[in-house]
């Protein structure tokens, strides 16, 4: 006989169960049994590191003989619960123990043969979630020739395979002769689910496929969970055959004992004390903005605001609840449009490596499935699941989106909702459900015709619908031009790097940022100071100001089509920004020098991006409306002169409105653009077998 087979574990349990005491003297297991019988549960949660204190032998026995463990474990459970509530007892049909936080995590790729039977801890992302079914676990039948009933299998097992097993005999009588009828009614189901959980993008090896493992859940750990979260699972290994019962291959999955979802984004990082310590100490260190932006790719020249920018969506701002229930989210979106060779792609691999959690992808092999939510059916049952996307895995993190503008529209209008919303609706097949997307978009895309052009406006250069581009909270416009000074100083730098790789490295150790970016977002929430207040609210008024001032007045410019340089979602961008600089320094107040570089930032994207190159002011409606305030007024003028004309006739022709604008000086490719774009808005038409004629819808 094996030592494990000569433990007694139910009393050796009883033992712990009415023993242990947490370290207020309370009796921790009765509190939670006492609990457990009050809201009418039969689950108990054990946590492992309890029972390895107390009991060192038995602890090591759920590992190695976990069946028989929980077997006696929950009858344990049923003679405390007989003590405290006879009637309860007799009425739960079987009082199940969860083991959770097991010391060891095995990583779902090391999975292997050697842990079939025994007890582990996973940890992963759920991607698939198949519907909820009823279990067969303890059968009756109906024997046809005696006409007895009798349970099935005997003396209290239950039945742990998904295939029914049909007794040979008749217990009662004796007899194999006959039909085995199963009477469903008064059969014993439990309700079952399987799911699918996937490695975490940040522990699969570079430049290799993420491994899966399948879960099945029983009892009360079914819906527990949903694709997208990140979970720890602890389970039993167990077998099925692959193919047909004849087959020699099979496959493993896990039978779960416990599953615990992780509630707060980052909150699987453990952070030591000695790593708070060092954390401290480096927000102590008054260049430490400076040092954390140089931590990001040092081996590429320049571009200091644009890692200034990743560096701020890797802190993020402050997401906040309204007491309405509607979420303010603290996600910062950046976007980065320029010519080829500027190191783009670089700068967004570099944020991947930094990131705590990041997503990669690429928009020329992104579909809207794929960044969002897939509704696929299973090949066995027919039936229909959730199988998570890019944006909901990044949950947390931040979602990192190459090649951008290579993305078919209809792919990249399906972000929409998650960049402002953050969560992803889904309707299909009967299933309708919202998954979170609290995820910070990096993206990065070239321009239109290859490179950018400075005398046309920013969306005349980019093939971004203008819903996306209003949802970036900084857009940063990359040009190669030469200069002899700065290209000078990049080839000694590219070559040097080169030459002497260690030279380069970044200012804080990769490992310990990324601790400080998790401390700082899970710990630090920076609230504006009354300071920070008013240089936001002056900067924003004064902005908004400037459009009333070169209108003479507020009346007249109430009543003419205006630029409009910035917007109440551009002063909420900026709260963000503000944010994120304070955390990067661990405070908890959004000072006067976090306000002042927050402007800075939006200032130089709105000067790049939201500027009309023709009236030369700030618009922000070029970025909204997809059309710059010239433009703007040139349709609106268009309009009127349709209107004018369209009295008693059936259309205008575009060659008459052509005539009648060139009359007043507007150049004739600006006249056919805005009435392409009016056409194309739908605010005016072509009557039927008239191309080329317009009237007003």
């Amino acid at each position: 006989m094996s030592e494990l087979e000569q433990l007694d574990y139910g009393s050796r349990f009883i033992d712990f169960l009415r023993n242990f005491r947490d370290e207020t003297g309370r009796f921790k297991y009765i509190d939670r049994i006492r609990r457990m019988i009050n809201f009418n549960q039969h689950s108990l949660v054990i946590d492992y590191g309890d029972l390895y204190k107390y009991d060192t032998e038995l602890a090591e026995a759920i590992i190695d003989d976990p069946d028989r463990f929980l077997k006696e474990a929950g009858e344990a459970i049923r003679e405390i619960v007989k003590l405290e509530d006879p009637d309860y007892a007799a009425g739960v049909r079987k009082f199940v123990p969860r083991i959770v936080g097991l010391y060891e995590t095995v990583k779902i790729r090391d999975v292997k043969s050697a842990y079939v039977g025994k007890m582990i801890q996973i940890e992963g992302i759920i991607t698939r979630m198949l519907p909820v079914k009823s279990k067969l676990v303890r059968a009756r039948f109906l024997h046809s020739k005696c006409g007895m009933e009798f349970e099935w299998p005997e003396e209290g097992e239950e039945l742990t395979s998904d295939v029914l097993e049909k007794p040979t005999y008749c217990p009662v009588c004796g007899e194999s002769s006959g039909k085995f009828v199963l009477i469903k009614e008064k059969s014993v189901y439990v309700d079952y689910q399987r799911i699918v959980v996937q490695e975490k993008p940040e522990d699969v090896p570079g430049g290799q496929m993420p491994r899966s493992i399948e879960v099945r859940l029983t009892d009360d750990l079914v819906d527990t969970a949903r694709p997208g979260d990140r979970v720890s699972i602890v389970g039993i290994v167990r077998l099925e055959q692959s193919t047909s019962r004849t087959s020699a291959l099979f496959d493993l999955y896990i039978e779960a004992n416990s599953i615990k979802v992780s509630e707060k984004a980052l909150e699987e990082v453990s952070i030591t004390r000695e790593d708070e310590e060092r954390i401290r100490e480096l927000a102590r260190d008054p260049w430490i903005k400076e040092k954390i932006i140089a931590s990001i790719a040092p081996g590429i020249y320049g571009h200091w605001d644009l890692k200034e920018a990743i560096a701020l969506l890797l802190f993020g701002g402050v997401p906040k609840v309204r007491p309405e229930g509607i979420r303010i989210r603290g996600d910062i979106h950046v976007l980065f449009v320029g010519d080829p060779g500027m190191a783009k792609s670089q700068l967004l691999q570099a944020a991947a490596r930094i990131a705590p959690r990041a997503v990669f992808t690429s928009g020329k092999g992104a579909t809207a499935a794929g960044l969002t939510a897939a509704v696929l059916r299973d090949k066995q049952t027919g039936e229909f699941y959730l199988e998570a996307g890019a944006l909901v895995l990044a949950d947390g993190g931040v979602a990192i989106i190459d090649e951008f503008d290579k993305m078919n529209n209809n792919d990249r209008s399906a972000i929409h909702e998650a960049m402002e919303q953050q969560v992803i609706s889904i309707s299909k097949a009967g299933i309708v459900a919202r998954l979170n997307a609290r995820a910070s978009v990096l993206a990065a895309g070239n321009p239109k015709m290859g490179y950018y052009d400075p005398r046309k406006p920013f969306i005349e250069n980019v093939n971004l619908p203008p819903p996306i581009i209003s949802r970036f909270d900084l857009i940063f416009v990359l040009r190669d031009v030469p200069n002899m000074k700065r290209d000078y100083e990049m080839a000694m730098y590219i070559l040097e790097s080169h030459r002497n790789t260690e030279k380069f490295k970044p200012e804080i150790d990769l490992d310990l940022l990324k601790k400080y970016i998790i401390y700082a977002r899970r710990y630090v929430r920076p609230r504006l100071s009354k300071a920070a207040v008013e240089m936001l609210r002056d900067f924003y008024i004064e902005l908004r100001g400037s459009v009333a001032a070169m209108m003479k007045s507020t009346e007249e410019a109430s009543k003419e089509l205006v630029p409009i340089p910035i917007t109440a979602r551009q002063l909420e961008a900026l709260v963000r920004l503000a944010e994120a600089n304070a955390k990067m320094a661990l405070r908890e107040e959004v000072i006067e020098e976090d306000a002042a570089e927050a402007i800075r930032l939006t200032l130089s994207f709105l000067t790049s991006v939201g500027l009309d190159v023709e009236a030369g002011v700030i618009d922000i409606g070029t970025i909204t409306t997809g059309a710059t305030f010239s433009m703007r007024k040139l349709m609106s003028v268009i309009i009127d002169v349709i209107k004018n004309m369209q009295e008693g006739r059936r259309c205008v022709k575009e060659d008459e409105i052509i005539e009648e604008l060139e009359r007043k000086g507007v150049s004739r490719e600006k006249i056919k653009s805005a009435i392409e774009k009016l056409h194309a808005q739908g605010l005016i038409y072509e009557p039927k077998g008239r191309e080329g004629c317009y009237r007003v819808a």
